[in-house]
């Protein structure tokens, strides 16, 4: 079961264990248009990836990284899956 997270909780930091795929390309603010956020993009258009990964393989601080996908999660550009409530192997 899939459960899908909207940025309207307000969280600031989101969970490693949440994980991320990109359902459409956002409309990106000009300072967001940056080979590494495209590329970043990119990886998530093709596989799911948690924030650990995304934020071992990019220069964004934390803090940034969050709010781009916050961003994302608002625009509609994200689906959020949260594997806690997939029964253990």
């Amino acid at each position: 079961m899939l459960v899908q997270r909207r940025a309207g909780a307000g969280r600031a930091g989101l969970g490693s264990h949440l994980i991320f795929r990109l359902k459409a390309w956002p409309s990106l603010p000009e300072a967001g248009r940056t080979a590494e956020i495209y590329r970043m993009l990119s990886v998530m258009s093709c596989q799911p990836v948690n924030r650990q990964w995304l934020l071992g393989r990019c220069t964004m601080a934390p803090g940034e990284l969050d709010a781009l996908l916050l961003k994302l999660m608002a625009d509609g550009a994200l689906e959020v899956i949260d594997p806690s409530g997939f029964s253990p192997a």
